[in-house]
C-alpha cells in the first residue's frame, strides 16, 4: 500500500542504492507552520528506524507509527480547509485510516496534545471520530472532548459532517464508561448549539441530546433546544436520514409528556407519527399510541389523526388494547379497569404511567360532560352517574375542579351543584400577543412555501405520489444512530 509522503518499502531483499531525486512537496504540506519543525525531526527519526528490508508484498512492521506522524503534519499545515478533509479521508483505505488515527504518536505522545482545538478543529474531529468507534484505541479523555465542544470553531467542523456525527454518538459512550450517562448532556449541547448555523436547524446532535436527556431524566435539560421549532432540513450541513426527524420528534414527546406539558407532547408525538414515508416505522406506531394516550389525558377524547398519516398506522392500533382502552373511555370505568388489569401490553411497552394517568383523570372527563347537559345535579346523582360509590370522594373532586378553572360550578350546602358557563375576558395584550404570533407564523409559513416550490425534487416526489398512490409495509427503526446501548428510559415517570 502507497501513501503519500510515507516512505516506501524496498523491492528487494536486500537494500539498493539509489540516485537521489528532488520530490515535489505535497499539497497539504505546503506553507508548512513553525508547528511541525518538531514532527519534521519526529518523522526522519521514525523512517529510519521503520525502514527495514521486506518482501515486495509486506508492509511496514508498523505503519500506524509511521503515518501518523505524516498525518498529524498535514493537519497543522496551512492548507485550505476542504483540501485537508478530502487528504484526512483518502490517505489510506478506511480500514487502515481509523486505525492510524486512533493510533499514538511512536514515541507514545498523544497527537491531540499536539493540535489547537481552534486551529486545528477539523483534523482533531477525524481523530476524535476514529479513537471514539475502534477497538482497542487508547483512552481518551472525557475532559478533553467536553473542552473541544465548546471551543471547536463550526465554519471548520462543517466540512465533515459526518465526523460531527461520529462525535455525537459516541459522547454517550464515553459518559457510560466514565460511570455516569448524564455527563454527557453538557457537551452534546455545546456540540449542537455550535454547530448548527441556527437552532431552527436539525442536526443528526439533536435526535442523540434529546435521546440522552429521556433515558437518563433529565427532562427540563432539552427544553432550550425544544424550545425553537424546526423549520430548517440542510443535508449539506448534516448527514440527517428520515428516521433523525422521527427520533427527534418522538424523544420531544417524551420530553413534553414527563413535564406534563400536553399540549407541546400531543404537537411532537403527532409529527413523528404522521410525518410521510414511503413506509411506516415501528417508532411512529410507538408515536401514535402515546398520542391517544395524552389526548385522553388532556382532552378527553381522540382526535382523527391527520389524513397523511400512513393508512396501515391507524388500522394496527384498532386491533390492540390502546383501541379498547380509548372506546370505553371515559364513562366506563370498570371496564377501563378491567382492560388495564388484564393487559401486560401497557406494563411491556412502557406505557402504563400515561394509562393510569388517563384512568385518574376520567371522573374528571365524565363530570365535564355533565356540565353540557346538566344546570344543576345532587352529588349522589353525579357519583352515580360517574361510577364513584363515594359522596365525599365526589365532593372533593367537585371542590378540586372548582378550584383548578376545569368547570364553573357552586356547591351548596345541602350537595347541590349548579353549573354555569365561564365568563368570557380577554386582555388587550393577550389579544395583541396572539396577533403578533399568528402573523410571525404565517410569514414563516409563507417562506417555507415558497422554498418547497423551489424543490425540484419535491416537485418530482409530489408528481410521483399522486400517480403511485402505494405504501409500503412497516419498517423497522434500521436508521436509529443511537444503537441498543442507549435504550429509552422505562415508562419515563409519567406520575
Amino acid at each position: 500500500m502507497s501513501q503519500p509522503n510515507l516512505p516506501t518499502p524496498p523491492q528487494q531483499s536486500t537494500p539498493q542504492p539509489e540516485p537521489e531525486v528532488q520530490q515535489q512537496p505535497s499539497p497539504v504540506q505546503s506553507q508548512a507552520s513553525p508547528q511541525t519543525q518538531t514532527l519534521a525531526q519526529t518523522q526522519t527519526q521514525t523512517q529510519t528506524q521503520t525502514q527495514v528490508p521486506t518482501s515486495p508484498t509486506s508492509a511496514p512492521e508498523n505503519p500506524a507509527s509511521v503515518s501518523l506522524v505524516n498525518i498529524v503534519t498535514a493537519i497543522t499545515t496551512d492548507v485550505p480547509p476542504w483540501q485537508l478533509n478530502q487528504h484526512l479521508k483518502t490517505f489510506a483505505p478506511k480500514e487502515v485510516r481509523d486505525v492510524v488515527l486512533a493510533s499514538l504518536l511512536p514515541d507514545g505522545q498523544d497527537p491531540l496534545s499536539l493540535l489547537d482545538m481552534q486551529a486545528n478543529t477539523l483534523g482533531i474531529l477525524h481523530i476524535l471520530a476514529a479513537r471514539l468507534h475502534t477497538i482497542g484505541a487508547p483512552n481518551l479523555p472525557f475532559e478533553y472532548v467536553a473542552e473541544f465542544c465548546q471551543t471547536f470553531v463550526p465554519e471548520q467542523a462543517r466540512y465533515t459532517p459526518e465526523k460531527v456525527t461520529l462525535l455525537a454518538v459516541g459522547i454517550p459512550l464515553l459518559a457510560e464508561v466514565a460511570g455516569n450517562v448524564a455527563l454527557a448532556i453538557q457537551p452534546l449541547l455545546h456540540l449542537l448549539t455550535r454547530y448548527a448555523p441556527s437552532m431552527s436547524h436539525l442536526t443528526t446532535i439533536h435526535p442523540i441530546f434529546l435521546r440522552t436527556c429521556v433515558s437518563t431524566r433529565h427532562f427540563a435539560a432539552a427544553l432550550p433546544v425544544l424550545a425553537y421549532p424546526i423549520t430548517i432540513i440542510d443535508t449539506s450541513i448534516s448527514d440527517l436520514s428520515y428516521n433523525d426527524n422521527l427520533v427527534y420528534h418522538y424523544a420531544g414527546g417524551m420530553v413534553y409528556a414527563a413535564l406534563k406539558r400536553w399540549t407541546a407532547a400531543q404537537e411532537f408525538f403527532e409529527i413523528c407519527a404522521c410525518s410521510p414515508g414511503s413506509a411506516s416505522a415501528a417508532i411512529q406506531m410507538e408515536a401514535l399510541k402515546k398520542l391517544v394516550l395524552v389526548q385522553l389525558i388532556h382532552e378527553g377524547k381522540t382526535t382523527p389523526p391527520p389524513k397523511y398519516i400512513h393508512p396501515v398506522l391507524p388500522r394496527l392500533l384498532k386491533g390492540t388494547p390502546y383501541s379498547a382502552f380509548v372506546n370505553a373511555y371515559p364513562d366506563r370505568r370498570a371496564e377501563l379497569r378491567s382492560i388495564v388489569e388484564g393487559e401486560l401490553v401497557f406494563t411491556t411497552e412502557k406505557t402504563l404511567g400515561l394509562v393510569l394517568q388517563a384512568l385518574e383523570r376520567a371522573p374528571r372527563w365524565s363530570i365535564k360532560k355533565l356540565t353540557s347537559t346538566y344546570l344543576t345535579l345532587h352529588l349522589s346523582d353525579i357519583a352515580r352517574a360517574v361510577g364513584i360509590e363515594s359522596v365525599e370522594e365526589v365532593r372533593g373532586l367537585i371542590l378540586d375542579m372548582i378550584a383548578s378553572s376545569e368547570i364553573s360550578a357552586q356547591l351548596s350546602a345541602d350537595g347541590t351543584v349548579s353549573f354555569f358557563d365561564p365568563p368570557v375576558t380577554f386582555k388587550k395584550e393577550d389579544v395583541d400577543r396572539v396577533l403578533a404570533r399568528a402573523q410571525e407564523q404565517a410569514t414563516l409559513l409563507a417562506c417555507l412555501e415558497r422554498e418547497m416550490a423551489r424543490s425540484k425534487e419535491y416537485l418530482t416526489k409530489a408528481v410521483k405520489g399522486k400517480e403511485e398512490a402505494s405504501w409500503g409495509a412497516m419498517d423497522d427503526d434500521s436508521g436509529d444512530r443511537m444503537g441498543s446501548g442507549l435504550g429509552w428510559v422505562d415508562d419515563i415517570g409519567f406520575s
